[in-house]
C-alpha cells in the first residue's frame, strides 16, 4: 500500500526544488535557493547574538557574585550595626539563607610610592566569607598555591588585592603599601589624614575588571581600627536559589530593627543588568526586521514563479484544479521555503553558538585583535549561552513571517484565467 501525497504538496515541493533550467537534475532553483539563504542567514545571526547576550550577561553576573554577595544586610548610615549577633542570628533563620558573614565597607587610597588610586575597602572574616561567596576559589592568584584571603589575621594588617589593582601599582605578595582613610586626625596643625603601613598578603581574580582592579580587603578587626569603627557595619547573606534573591531581601526589610537595609545583587549593579536587557530587546527587534526582509523576498520569489507556471496552472484548472487547489500548490512552496531557511538557519546559528568560543580566538589569532578588552567590557571572552526561551519566538516569528508573505502571490495565482493564460501557448 503506497501513500498518496496531496497533488497541491507534490506540486508545491516540484516547483520549490526545481527551476526551468534544473528540472531534470532536481537541484533546488536559484531563486528559492537565495530566498531560503536570506531567511537562513536573518535566523542564525538572531540566535546567534541572542545566545552571545545570555552568555555575556551570566558570565559577568557569575564572576560578579564571585565577589559580591546575593543579599547585603547594612547600616543605613553607614555605621557599625548596633545588635550584630541578633541580627545575625535572625537573618540565619531564614530557610532561603545558606550563609552570613560580617562585614565593613569603606572607601580609602591605596599608596605606593607617588602612586595612588581610589579603592573600596571590605573588611571580612576569612573563615565565614567563603560560606557567602566563591572568592575563595577566585583568590589563587597569578599561581596556584599564592595565599589568598585565608592569609588575613587580626593585628597583622595585611591586604588582599585584585590582580588588576597590583599591577597597576606594580605590587607582589609581600611588598608595603600604604592605606590612607578619609577620616582624618584633628591636631593642632589642623586635620591630617589617617596612614596606615600595610603588606600584601595575597591577590585575587575574580575575572571581573571593575573588582579586580578596584577592591582591596583586609581582615575586619584591622579595617575596624582603621576606620575607627566599633563592629561590621553589614552582613553578606549567601541563599539557596540566586534569583530568587529580591523576594527573600522584601522578606528580611520588615523583620529587622530600625537604621537597617536590605539590597540584593540586582540592586547593587542594577544599571548594568537594565542596560543589557534593553541592548537585547533592541537587537531582536534590529535582527527580526532583517529576517523580515528575507522573508517577503518570498513575494518576488513566488511572483516569479507564478509568472513562469501561467501555463501549468491554466492546464490544471482546465483539468478541474480549484482556485483554493492553485493556490495551495503556491502556498506550499513558499512555505518549503521559509521552513527550510529556518531549520537551517537555526542549526547553523546553533551550530557556532555552541562552538564560539573556538571560533572567536581563532578570528583574533588571524587579525591580530582583541573583540573584547576587558577594562571595556568586563570579560575578556566571548561566552555564549543558547536558551529555548530565544530560540522558540525566532523560529515561530521567522515561520510566521514566511507564511503571511505566501498569502498575496499565492491568490494572484489563483485568479489565474485559463484562456488567456493559454492564448499565446
Amino acid at each position: 500500500m503506497t501513500l498518496k501525497l496531496p497533488y497541491e504538496l507534490v506540486l508545491g515541493w516540484r516547483y520549490t526544488r526545481a527551476g526551468r533550467a534544473t528540472r531534470r537534475n532536481g537541484f533546488i532553483s536559484f531563486i528559492s535557493g537565495v530566498s531560503m539563504l536570506g531567511i537562513g542567514l536573518g535566523v542564525a545571526a538572531l540566535v546567534i547574538v541572542l545566545s552571545v547576550m545570555n552568555g555575556f550577561q551570566k558570565e559577568v553576573r557569575d564572576r560578579m557574585l564571585s565577589v559580591v554577595s546575593h543579599i547585603e544586610v547594612i547600616s543605613a548610615d553607614g555605621g557599625a550595626l548596633e545588635d550584630m549577633e541578633g541580627t545575625l542570628k535572625q537573618v540565619k533563620a531564614h530557610p532561603q539563607v545558606m550563609g552570613a558573614a560580617p562585614f565593613i565597607a569603606a572607601q580609602a587610597l591605596l599608596a605606593r610610592g607617588e602612586d595612588m588610586k581610589g579603592v573600596l575597602v571590605r573588611g571580612i572574616d576569612p573563615a565565614l566569607e567563603p560560606t557567602v561567596v566563591d572568592l575563595s576559589v577566585a583568590s589563587q592568584g597569578f599561581n596556584k598555591g599564592m595565599p589568598g584571603i585565608q592569609a588575613l589575621s587580626p593585628g597583622k594588617f595585611g591586604v588582599v588585592l585584585g590582580v588588576d589593582l597590583a599591577r597597576q601599582l606594580g605590587l607582589r605578595v609581600g611588598d608595603p603599601v600604604t592605606l590612607i582613610a578619609p577620616n582624618g586626625q584633628v591636631t593642632p596643625a589642623g586635620v591630617l589624614p589617617r596612614l596606615k603601613q600595610m603588606e600584601v598578603v595575597g591577590l585575587f581574580n575574580s575575572g571581573h575588571y571593575e573588582y579586580d582592579s578596584a577592591l582591596v580587603m583586609l581582615h575586619v578587626a584591622d579595617a575596624g581600627k582603621i576606620f575607627r569603627l566599633e563592629g561590621p557595619t553589614g552582613i553578606r547573606l549567601k541563599i539557596k536559589d540566586l534569583h530568587e534573591a529580591r523576594a527573600v531581601a522584601k522578606e528580611l526589610a520588615p523583620a529587622l530593627p530600625m537604621g537597617m537595609a536590605v539590597r540584593d545583587w540586582t540592586q547593587q549593579n542594577r544599571t548594568w543588568f537594565a542596560a543589557v536587557q534593553v541592548e537585547k530587546r533592541m537587537m531582536f527587534i534590529i535582527l527580526t526586521l532583517i529576517v523580515a526582509v528575507a522573508a517577503f523576498n518570498l513575494v518576488s520569489t513566488l511572483v516569479m514563479t507564478v509568472t513562469d507556471k501561467r501555463a501549468d496552472i491554466a492546464i490544471l484548472r482546465t483539468l478541474g484544479a480549484s482556485p483554493q487547489s492553485i493556490m495551495g500548490i503556491f502556498m506550499v512552496q513558499g512555505a518549503m521555503v521559509g521552513v527550510i531557511g529556518t531549520l537551517g538557519g537555526m542549526l547553523l546559528g546553533l551550530l557556532i553558538a555552541f562552538n564560539i568560543d573556538v571560533i572567536v580566538p581563532a578570528l583574533e589569532a588571524v587579525f591580530q585583535a582583541s573583540f573584547l578588552p576587558k577594562d571595556i567590557y568586563l570579560i575578556s571572552r566571548m561566552p555564549s549561552d543558547p536558551q529555548m526561551s530565544d530560540i522558540l519566538p525566532v523560529v515561530l516569528i521567522s515561520l510566521l513571517l514566511s507564511f503571511v508573505a505566501t498569502v498575496y502571490p499565492s491568490w494572484r495565482a489563483s485568479q489565474v484565467n485559463p484562456a488567456e493564460a493559454l492564448r499565446y501557448e
